[in-house]
């Protein structure tokens, strides 16, 4: 089949604001991790006591942790149906474009890993991307009850260590002879090449987090863009909007008590710690968190549709229209800020200084992706993408050939 790119129509604004929405709060979480690595983050957290890093802690915990991957991750199903079915429509639908598509973006995900940071999330959303591709001409309620129950399955701890079990696969053997304070030197004091070694290994042991948690979350959020995508909801999304308004409100209310219990009253309790409930307290965390996320999506449609104010988020869809070239420069920031090659401020940041610093790099994506954008057409990585994709030299410039999708 000849795979030519297919003229697009005109740029759906609030999508692309949903996605700097998302791209801000993915760099608010990764940014904590980048100033101090999961293996003593617990250690490198109880110094900060000032109540301004007390507040900052309790804004990430309340506003922030695990609701922004699940936001991500329903755009990228939504942004795969919606060019899917707009091949489809023209005939010319094909697996081995998205096979091509989602290749180029696992490798991207593997060069991230190497060369910037551990954290990658793109290699996990090729594989995921690819099994969403098969689903397109499921039905709409085929799609949704798999959505639903890769959300809700509560077994997927004991699930992947039977199967690492099975496999002989170890993950915790990969930073066992690393202490927070060998971290911490490899950092702000070792070699690129020791960083590159240091960053495989904190991915191969961070693959039960990847797998085990991640992974059902971002499944069943593209599921949903998927469903919403075949629905064609961001035809009518301010119709949508308006009319899951009530169901929405309610469920933010629900479970932002439950979320409030959660970080600051249960811990009080003996039950809390027990092995019998502390994972089903720790899964209704997150699926209200995931909620909450939703809700932002939720909140944004409301208001740029019924107010006169959008002004205010519409700067988003700029950083938004070049999410995945801000996310790797996002990286490529806190590599330079945190590590050897550049400023060396790994563990010192405070909570609050964190979350400053993160505020006004994204500021500083917005005001450089808006510059961009206005002489090209795509960000630098959306074209290579793009180009690789096609396996053809698309144009990059404004005013040259008419835009093609």
């Amino acid at each position: 089949m000849n795979e030519q790119p297919i003229k697009a129509k005109k740029r759906i604004d609030v999508l692309d604001v949903f996605r700097g929405f998302a791209i801000l709060g993915i760099f608010v979480v990764n940014i904590v991790i980048m100033n101090s690595t999961f293996l003593n983050q617990d250690e490198f957290a109880k110094q900060w006591t000032s109540n301004i890093d007390q507040i900052s802690s309790k804004i990430l915990q309340l506003f922030f942790y695990t609701k922004f991957f699940p936001i991500f991750s329903l755009l990228f199903g939504l942004g795969i149906s919606m060019q899917a079915l707009k091949m489809l429509d023209k005939d010319k639908l094909s697996f081995s474009f998205f096979a091509r598509r989602m290749l180029i973006l696992f490798l991207l995900g593997v060069l991230h890993i190497v060369f910037l940071w551990s954290g990658d999330v793109l290699n996990l959303y090729a594989l995921l991307g690819l099994i969403t591709v098969f689903m397109i001409k499921k039905s709409n309620k085929l799609i949704l009850t798999l959505s639903v129950i890769f959300l809700f399955f509560p077994f997927y701890d004991q699930l992947f260590e039977y199967v690492f079990d099975l496999l002989n696969f170890k993950p915790e053997i990969y930073l066992s002879d690393y202490t927070g304070e060998t971290v911490n030197q490899i950092i702000k004091h070792g070699t690129y090449l020791e960083g590159i070694q240091l960053r495989l290994l904190e991915y191969l042991s961070n693959i039960p987090m990847l797998f085990g948690f991640l992974a059902p979350v971002a499944i069943s959020m593209f599921l949903l863009g998927l469903y919403l995508g075949k629905n064609k909801i961001y035809d009518s999304l301010d119709v949508f909007i308006q009319r899951i308004k009530k169901p929405m409100l309610l469920m933010v209310v629900v479970t932002n008590i439950y979320r409030v219990l959660f970080l600051f009253v249960l811990p009080g309790y003996a039950i809390y710690s027990t092995d019998t409930f502390r994972p089903v307290f720790i899964k209704l965390m997150v699926l209200s968190d995931i909620a909450m996320g939703l809700f932002y999506l939720w909140g944004i449609g409301w208001f740029w549709y019924n107010t006169r104010y959008k002004f205010i988020v519409s700067p988003l869809k700029y950083a938004g229209r070049m999410a995945l070239t801000n996310y790797i420069m996002q990286s490529f920031i806190g590599l330079i800020l945190f590590s050897s090659i550049g400023f060396r401020l790994y563990e010192t940041l405070s909570p609050s200084e964190t979350l400053l610093t993160a505020i006004v790099v994204f500021v500083f994506q917005v005001l450089l992706s808006k510059i961009w954008l206005k002489h090209y057409q795509f960000g630098p990585l959306e074209w290579v993408w793009r180009c690789l994709t096609y396996k053809e030299l698309l144009p990059i410039k404004r005013n040259t050939t008419p835009n093609r999708g």
